[in-house]
């Protein structure tokens, strides 16, 4: 085993934390592997600003992840901000506090880097891929990518949705109107849209799926009592029952959502406006390029990081 690493995934909604060592085989062995929800991304599409309180709490958790890296002894470390981050006029005050307890500065990558990212962590982790083009897709708090290639990304695009965002645009009443919903499948369709002028989707062989709204919206197709990734990971799903699945989600009311207990508390607000854009990529996959399934990938962006710390 190689020396242990530690890489840093901060998002809209979560931070998480993967400490791994390099197996002889180039793949990984976890050591750590953390989440917790945050909502750094709070009313910053709104204000163009971070929350104090958003900031104070995603600061916490960096402290508690500090103590595991030192236990672990893990000297490389990489810590990547996304979507918010990449928003935030005031980003500078999360970055320095970042750095004063970590000792590294964050790096804000911007939505093509993130996409590459979470297509090495997802590819390189699922067996039993078909030939042809994958389409991984990470569903986050403020963006979703779409990367397309085989081995490595040959199409890329960042855009500017995600279930923490369409939720605080667009989905506010509890449970929605129909008025919101439209509204939300009009913003969503309008970016993919301009995606597939950038992305050609009709390429897509397998379709992959990444990140907490696709694991969530898995397990709960899945009948899972409680949630466990060895069987969300590399799960095949059928788009029609994934579709009924988001529906039922996206228009249940918080308290039934809460009623799944697969459901992380930190998503049962915002996992109706993330079921609602992975229906739509479902729905715009399975037109183009006539997908009628979809892989679970439990690993994404926060193993691409980790992997290109040990291959450095």
């Amino acid at each position: 085993m190689s020396a242990p690493v530690a890489a840093i995934d901060c998002g809209t909604n979560s931070i998480r934390l993967l400490i791994a060592e390099e197996r002889p085989d180039g793949t990984l062995h976890d050591l750590e592997r953390h989440m917790e929800i945050v909502r750094l991304g709070y009313g910053v599409d709104r204000t163009g600003m971070f929350d104090p309180g958003a900031i104070e709490r995603t600061l916490d958790a960096a402290r508690r992840y500090t103590r595991l890296i030192e236990h672990h002894g893990a000297e490389r470390i990489r810590f990547v901000a996304t979507s918010a981050t990449r928003d935030a006029r005031n980003r500078d005050v999360f970055i320095d506090g970042v750095r004063e307890i970590l000792g590294v500065v964050p790096e804000v990558v911007s939505g093509a880097e993130e996409a590459e990212l979470s297509f090495a962590g997802a590819v390189t982790t699922l067996s039993y891929l078909a030939a042809g083009p994958r389409l991984v897709v990470d569903i986050g708090g403020g963006s979703t990518e779409l990367v397309l290639g085989v081995d490595r990304p040959e199409a890329r695009i960042s855009m500017d949705i995600g279930s923490v965002r369409m939720t605080e645009r667009h989905l506010r009443s509890d449970p929605p109107t129909e008025e919101e919903i439209a509204a939300a499948i009009a913003d969503i369709d309008a970016h993919l849209d301009e995606a597939a002028r950038e992305v050609p989707i009709e390429r897509t062989s397998t379709l992959v799926g990444v990140a907490g709204t696709v694991t969530t919206v898995t397990a709960v197709a899945e009948g899972l009592e409680s949630y466990s990734p060895d069987v969300t990971h590399g799960a095949t799903l059928a788009i029609d029952h994934s579709l009924d699945v988001c529906d039922a989600l996206l228009r249940a009311s918080r308290a039934e959502r809460a009623e799944h207990r697969v459901i992380h508390p930190g998503r049962i607000d915002v996992i109706g406006a993330g079921a609602l854009i992975w229906a739509r990529v479902l729905r715009r996959v399975h037109d183009a390029a006539g997908v009628t399934e979809s892989r679970t990938s439990e690993h994404d962006i926060l193993d691409g990081i980790a992997l290109g710390l040990t291959r450095r």
